[in-house]
């Protein structure tokens, strides 16, 4: 069963929002709300162009796509807590992957047709920052058979403690 319900991947949706099952539209229900000026103010000029114009870094360049350390990747813009290492999986795509988000609230999804593509963008639910997309289907072997393939300069790692995943952890 995928976490669309009737899976949006491969059929034509009607709207371009697409909410997660019983998920309020931002975590929490109220979005950080900011201007474009403030957002250009606290962002780098990459960390804008990816999170504010949903642009993509390139594959292999993120600091966060062959990492290991335990512990919660949160918004870089507003913060808040999208995704773990326990879900952080190998896919060799060049950038961060995921095969579930933290908790289905704090992210929303989007039925993105750019460039010439039918695909899921994936964006914080407080912010409405572009984090990445997410695919389903490609045969992973992960609990949800999805790939969230996230912009290492959408999130922000908070390591554990414990900042090392195991090895039976990193091979999932």
């Amino acid at each position: 069963m995928s976490i669309f319900g009737n899976s949006i991947f491969g059929h034509k949706a009607q709207d371009t929002a697409v909410p997660a099952p019983g998920a309020s539209s931002a975590a929490g229900g109220k979005g950080v709300e900011k201007t474009d000026a403030q957002w250009r103010e606290e962002l780098t000029p990459e960390e804008y162009h990816v999170l504010r114009q949903a642009g993509t870094e390139r594959p292999y360049t993120g600091e966060y796509w062959d990492t290991h350390t335990a512990g919660v990747y949160q918004c870089r813009a507003c913060g808040t807590e999208l995704f773990t290492s326990k879900e952080k999986f190998d896919s060799h795509c060049g950038w961060p992957s995921f095969w579930a988000p933290l908790a289905e609230g704090n992210v929303r999804y989007i039925h993105d047709r750019t460039l010439g593509m039918d695909r899921v963008e994936v964006r914080c639910a407080s912010c409405d920052s572009h984090l990445g997309h997410v695919f389903e289907g490609e045969g992973f072997g992960t609990p949800t058979d999805q790939r969230f393939c996230i912009n290492s300069i959408s999130i922000r790692l908070v390591p554990q403690e414990d900042s090392q995943v195991s090895g039976a952890e990193r091979e999932n």
